[in-house]
């Protein structure tokens, strides 16, 4: 039976609990959503044809995370033909020029991959892995422009 498969690669669980709320949010049109992480997600069971495939990792470094990059690579020909959208966490600033600088890195990133177009592509902000000097984590996720776009991703597919 088809369905959504929500793929990430996460270093220190950000990524991860945000591919979580896009799984949670694609279940309300699709009860048959799977979330996997990246490095160990294979897409090659013909039985398993997914009807969206949603792939995220975080940037680090102006690198986006590399289970993103091996999961295209080792589905290219079981992706051909589904749609596929694409996530990033980004800047731990939030500043329009950190903002450029993410989506940047992303784009450059699926460059890579000239037989993939997304029907969707986004940069959401990120998660400082360190306290600063406050104590304090900076995080800019704003889940409720995560769950807006996983909803318009879902309804461009529903219609």
């Amino acid at each position: 039976m088809p369905g959504t498969t929500v793929v990430f690669g996460s270093k220190n669980g950000s990524t991860a609990e945000v591919a979580g709320w896009i799984a949670e949010c694609l279940r309300e049109h699709d009860p048959h959503v799977e979330l996997a992480q990246g490095r160990s997600a294979l897409v090659r069971d013909r039985s398993a044809r997914r009807d969206l495939v949603v792939i995220g990792g975080a940037l680090y470094a102006g690198r986006w995370h590399r289970d993103a990059h091996r999961f295209l690579r080792r589905n290219r020909a079981e992706l051909t033909g589904v749609p596929v959208a694409v996530f990033a966490m980004g800047p731990w600033a939030d500043t329009e020029e950190s903002w450029q600088r993410s989506r940047v890195q992303l784009d450059r990133a699926l460059a890579r991959y000239d037989w993939l177009k997304p029907v969707s592509v986004a940069v959401f902000g990120g998660v400082d892995p360190k306290a600063g000097s406050s104590g304090v984590r900076r995080d800019l996720r704003d889940r409720a422009v995560i769950e807006r776009w996983a909803d318009e991703v879902a309804a461009g597919l529903v219609r």
